[in-house]
């Protein structure tokens, strides 16, 4: 067993304990009404947009995600919602250095003592949910379990979900397929994002990710017998018959989008022991990117 599949496994507790724990954290994390950024790199990125569409969803106010490198920070917001499992990747501390006041920067990590929950006045340390393993997966379901509590959404599917997600037996048509497309809808766009760079992490193997709608637009040319597409929302019929019409198989899913993620996450280590690989540490990867001087 790698240290990714028993964090892979450990996520039931993880989750229990973020939705518990919410309440504490609640006036560290924004308010309805607040105009809020949130900053990510690669895996905290994508949750970042997954958790800036279900706020704005809601209507608790404009919700920026940016990738830290790209962030606009000098906009007029209340709050910067920092992302980070380290809290010492480069340009999220970089971003926050050029951050505009008033806004209060909120940093959520997996450690307490960092560069990252230095430049923050709020800090929420999920440190039970960090990992040994390069690759992210029980920091991120949690950190967005934990927000989608925070909002108020219900978690009782996720919950329950995600002790299927980890008994199911993987599909051999996914096990096999030469490659995987992810599609998502609205708030599981993001999710889905996650899901294909979680393969593309552990595996090397060949995945992307779209919206469902936009996938249509072009990305469909790849579907062929012996590929895959995973969508982690319901799509149209139309969709499901133009992709059973190339021969490749869909799969379309039953569980909470998140659940679906850690059923992603068991493949990624599967695909990466079928190809020899280390899930725990994937070539050419690191923990943390921290940047010098002439990056």
């Amino acid at each position: 067993m790698s240290h990714t599949s028993d964090e892979i496994a450990s996520q039931p507790e993880c989750w229990e304990r973020a939705v518990s724990e919410a309440p504490r954290h609640a006036k560290a994390l924004p308010a309805p009404g607040e105009r809020v950024a949130v900053i990510g790199c690669g895996t905290s990125l994508f949750m970042a947009q997954a958790y800036a569409r279900l706020r704005e969803g809601i209507g608790h106010g404009i919700t920026d995600a940016y990738p830290a490198s790209e962030a606009r920070l000098l906009r007029p917001y209340d709050r910067i919602l920092a992302l980070t499992r380290s809290g010492t990747t480069t340009e999220i501390i970089s971003a926050l250095e050029e951050a505009a006041e008033p806004a209060r920067i909120t940093t959520v990590t997996a450690v307490a003592d960092s560069p990252a929950t230095a430049k923050a006045d709020e800090v929420i340390c999920l440190d039970y949910a960090d990992e040994r393993s390069v690759v992210q997966t029980r920091f991120p379901t949690t950190e967005l379990l934990l927000l989608r509590a925070h909002l108020g959404l219900p978690t009782d599917d996720a919950l329950a979900d995600v002790a299927t997600a980890l008994a199911s037996p993987l599909p051999d048509e996914l096990t096999g397929a030469e490659q995987i497309t992810f599609l998502g809808a609205d708030w599981s766009v993001g999710v889905a994002h996650e899901a294909a760079l979680k393969v593309r992490e552990a595996a090397a193997h060949w995945t992307e990710s779209y919206s469902a709608m936009e996938y249509r637009h072009g990305p469909i040319a790849v579907a062929r017998a012996g590929r895959a597409v995973w969508s982690l929302a319901p799509v149209a019929s139309s969709l499901a018959d133009r992709v059973g019409a190339t021969g490749a198989y869909l799969r379309q899913g039953v569980l909470d989008p998140l659940a679906e993620l850690v059923l992603a996450q068991r493949l990624a280590v599967r695909l990466a022991e079928n190809a020899g690989r280390n899930p725990d540490r994937p070539e050419h990867l690191t923990r943390s990117v921290i940047l010098g001087s002439q990056d």
